[in-house]
């Protein structure tokens, strides 16, 4: 009952200091509201459970080339099949390979991401439908038949839940590698598809691709993810050790299929480790974010509480004096603080919704599953946990009067005195302070810095007047010749357009399609290898003529494709390379009419990309499609006369407004083929904004921290300044009667505030260089601050401690010396 006549007392007393009372529970809740709100969505997307049966038995295989900087190089059909055969700590394996089909027979035609996987695919992931069925091993083999899942996000979005889709016959289209009609028997239960954006999965007959003979023998078509499940009592390193076993058998085995330039490894992680890796850096990071804020937050109640203990020193020692023992006086303090962190705490739960809504929309560029978040009763916990912890810090954090040793408290005066300390203490509460703020604000500063280097960057391209539109080709019903007149014809009625200045024919997007760039190797006249060395890699694209006027891209030497070009078959067949490829393969050299030609071994599995020698009709401007910031890149282009037809994206240049192109552009297409999905309009300025919206998101979501650590954090120190400054009246006094001139005072106390700063950033660069080197060895994409973002960073905090130190400054500069000589 003790206690709660504590809680009682409490409450009395912080009824009279309202003020105070009202700061401190503000200043916690949003420690404690940011805490809980971002531990909800790393729990929600790091650390829940998939709904995979037994997750932690599922692992991931990767084969990587990293000589060649390929991270990701897939595997192929006979890499498959011997793993499948020699590895034993593995019960089973499913493959899944990316594909992108245009769907016609549900609705709209559109584009979709896709999946082609074995009949144990569904089996090995531990999947279950919520409708119809999965594919199984009956779907498996030539003569079976096409069968289509669509993954449960897919058919809430697009098909609102409608079960009728459940029979409903689609055809499949991958442009010239051909069709296949397909049924849909099922919908897969809600879960992280891999790859994320995967929106239909489909048995391996509705690729004709996969079907062939090519492709099932040919050992560098590698192509094909592969997931395993861990053989009963086998562990995952067991796994480990066993699959670079056999894999290094097989690179002996075919020494030909595995150069040593590109340095073939194999890997495998838990398949939950691979599913979140692409938000467990940024969400940690967020989360530290989240905990200096919470510290920051504690400091600063800390400096509160103690200068509040400070202007209660008289009741104390009354209370000391009369028999109060240390140990009630500090349960009289728990108790003031538990009130003040339960009500900081409380607010903070409630205001972590919003914030965890609004997170979820942040973290899901990263990772669908923020899509799918819920609040549990964890953030309750959590908030109870960090109120807890606050009040406890609070509590013990002042120094308390004893019945025999009054350290020069008086009971008869009003006056306040700070003993060092307490002056100490809240110094170094305001020195962790602008220490964690220095680490957040150096974080935001490189975001942010890099966000402006990315949005700066020079493209080489005329992004503002170029709209480009997704017209996938499509093969059903036409031979290569009708799909190249179907885009010959659409270009020729989209010039015709007013405003249009030209139009062209590309393979991809830039930027939003990097993915779908294809690398090959090739040679060229007068190029030799080394021994036991790759022939380098270009990036190939096909084009029409005029795509490079289109882009607003200069052809540097030579000419533009024709329509002659590709119709001689007499004649050599023609490219046009990128300024980079001329300089590497023939510097110092007029690369007009030489010759490159396709080396890469994978060609014999590519329908349509010849091998002959290809002479060069011009050198055009290097465009980097890949990469935000240009990179020099090596591409040879070839016309779409020659094909063969991927892809397929218009690309209109005008000087009117390009989205006011899209109505009258559909129009023309739908004339044309009723069943041609026309999607994903947007000018290349707004296809580069939206691939730099994680960055700028994250510039957005750390700077927020950084400017509420900062604000904090010198109200802390002005805080400590205004306290030291009235605590320090009559030592004014004296000095100005003794002939020190208000200037004097001015300068004191703000090089007070300023030494405080320096040191808070000396100790935030220490702490965050040591932790940014922890963190390095754990994440690889971690990268350390630059010298500017560091150099702004400390400028910013020092000048804000000059601005915070002004205030209590100019107040110590005004003191009248009559009054504050009678201060005692």
């Amino acid at each position: 009952m003790s206690f709660i006549n504590d809680l009682k007392v409490a409450f009395r007393s912080l009824r009279r200091t309202k003020g105070l009372a009202l700061t401190v529970v503000l200043t916690l809740a949003l420690g404690i509201g940011a805490n809980s709100a971002i531990f909800t969505l790393v729990r929600g997307v790091l650390l829940k459970p998939l709904v995979n049966r037994d997750e932690d038995r599922l692992i991931y295989i990767r084969q990587s080339a990293p000589g060649v900087g390929d991270e990701n190089a897939n595997f192929s059909v006979p890499e498959i099949q011997d793993l499948r055969a020699n590895v034993k700590t593995l019960s089973a394996f499913g493959d899944f390979s990316t594909v992108g089909f245009t769907m016609m027979g549900l609705g709209q035609p559109r584009e979709v991401q896709a999946g082609v996987v074995g009949g144990n695919y569904f089996e090995v992931m531990g999947l279950h439908p919520v409708l119809g069925r999965l594919i199984g091993p009956q779907d498996d083999g030539p003569s079976a038949a096409g069968v289509v899942v669509l993954t449960y996000r897919f058919w809430t979005t697009t098909f609102k839940k409608d079960p009728s889709v459940i029979g409903k016959t689609v055809r499949l289209d991958v442009g010239v590698l051909g069709n296949r009609s397909a049924t849909v028997i099922g919908v897969l239960e809600p879960c992280v598809p891999y790859p994320q954006d995967t929106e239909i999965i489909a048995n391996v007959v509705t690729s004709p691709h996969h079907m062939s003979a090519t492709m099932v023998t040919g050992r560098v078509h590698r192509m094909t993810e592969l997931f395993g499940r861990l053989a009963p009592g086998a562990t995952l390193d067991q796994a480990r050790a066993e699959l670079r076993s056999v894999y290094g058998a097989m690179v002996k085995e075919h020494p030909a299929d595995y150069s040593s330039k590109a340095n073939f490894q194999i890997g495998a992680k838990l398949f939950h480790e691979e599913i979140t890796s692409g938000a467990r850096t940024v969400l940690l990071v967020l989360l530290a974010a989240s905990i200096l804020v919470f510290v920051i937050a504690c400091c600063n109640v800390a400096n509160l509480i103690l200068t509040r203990t400070v202007r209660r020193e008289g009741e104390l020692t009354i209370r000391a004096a009369l028999g109060a023992s240390t140990g009630a006086l500090r349960r009289m303090l728990l108790a003031e603080s538990l009130l003040l962190c339960s009500a900081g705490a409380a607010l903070g739960v409630v205001s972590a919704y919003p914030m965890v809504a609004i997170l979820a929309r942040y973290a899901s560029r990263f990772s669908v599953r923020a899509l799918d978040l819920t609040v549990d009763s964890s953030l309750l916990w959590l908030g109870a946990a960090l109120a807890i912890v606050a009040a406890v810090i609070l509590a013990f954090v002042p120094r308390l009067p004893s019945a025999d040793t009054s350290s020069g408290l008086s009971l008869a005066s009003g006056s306040v005195r700070i003993t060092g300390s307490t002056s100490r203490r809240q110094r170094v509460f305001a020195i962790t302070q602008i220490a964690a703020s220095f680490v957040l604000l150096a974080g935001a500063s490189m975001l942010i810095t890099t966000l402006i280097a990315l949005q700066n960057a020079r493209t080489g391209l005329d992004t503002r007047h170029v709209l480009a539109i997704n017209v996938p080709a499509m093969s059903y019903g036409k031979t290569p010749q009708q799909v190249l007149d179907f885009y010959k014809e659409s270009i020729r009625r989209v010039d015709a357009l007013p405003g249009v200045q030209k139009t062209a024919f590309g393979l991809m997007v830039p930027w939003r399609d990097a993915a779908a760039g294809v690398g090959l190797q090739f040679s060229a006249d007068g190029h030799a290898h080394a021994v036991g060395e790759e022939d380098p890699r270009a990036q190939w694209r096909v084009i029409s003529p005029g795509f490079f006027a289109a882009l607003g891209v200069p052809i540097l030497t030579g000419r533009d494709f024709n329509e002659l070009d590709g119709q001689n078959k007499d004649k050599d067949p023609v490219v046009i390379i990128s300024e980079t490829l001329a300089q590497r393969m023939f510097p110092n050299q007029d690369a007009i009419n030489r010759h490159v030609y396709w080396t890469d071994p994978v060609l014999k599995f590519v329908p349509g990309i010849s091998s002959v020698p290809h002479r060069i009709i011009g050198v055009t401007a290097d465009i980097d499609d890949q990469h935000v910031v240009p990179e020099p890149i090596v591409t040879i282009y070839s016309s779409f006369e020659e094909g063969p037809m991927f892809g397929g994206r218009l690309f209109i240049h005008t000087d009117v407004d390009p989205y006011s192109l899209v109505t009258p552009v559909t129009r023309i297409i739908r004339d044309m083929s009723v069943d041609q999905p026309i999607e994903h309009a947007a000018t290349l300025e707004d296809v580069r904004a939206e691939v730099l919206t994680p960055d700028r998101l994250n510039s957005l979501v750390f700077g927020v921290f950084a400017a509420v650590a900062l604000s904090i954090a010198l109200v802390g120190v002005a805080g400590v300044l205004a306290f030291s400054v009235s605590s320090r009246t009559r030592e004014f006094g004296i000095r100005l009667a003794l002939g020190s001139q208000p200037r004097d005072l001015l300068r004191g106390v703000i090089g007070e505030g300023v030494v405080m700063a320096a040191a808070g950033v000396l100790a935030g660069a220490a702490f965050g260089f040591v932790m940014a080197r922890l963190a390095s060895s754990y994440f690889l994409d971690m990268k350390m601050p630059g010298t500017f973002p560091v150099v702004v960073s400390a400028f910013v905090l020092l000048t804000a401690a000059v601005v915070a130190s002004s205030v209590p400054a100019v107040r110590a500069a005004r003191i009248d010396v009559m009054k504050a000589l009678r201060a005692e």
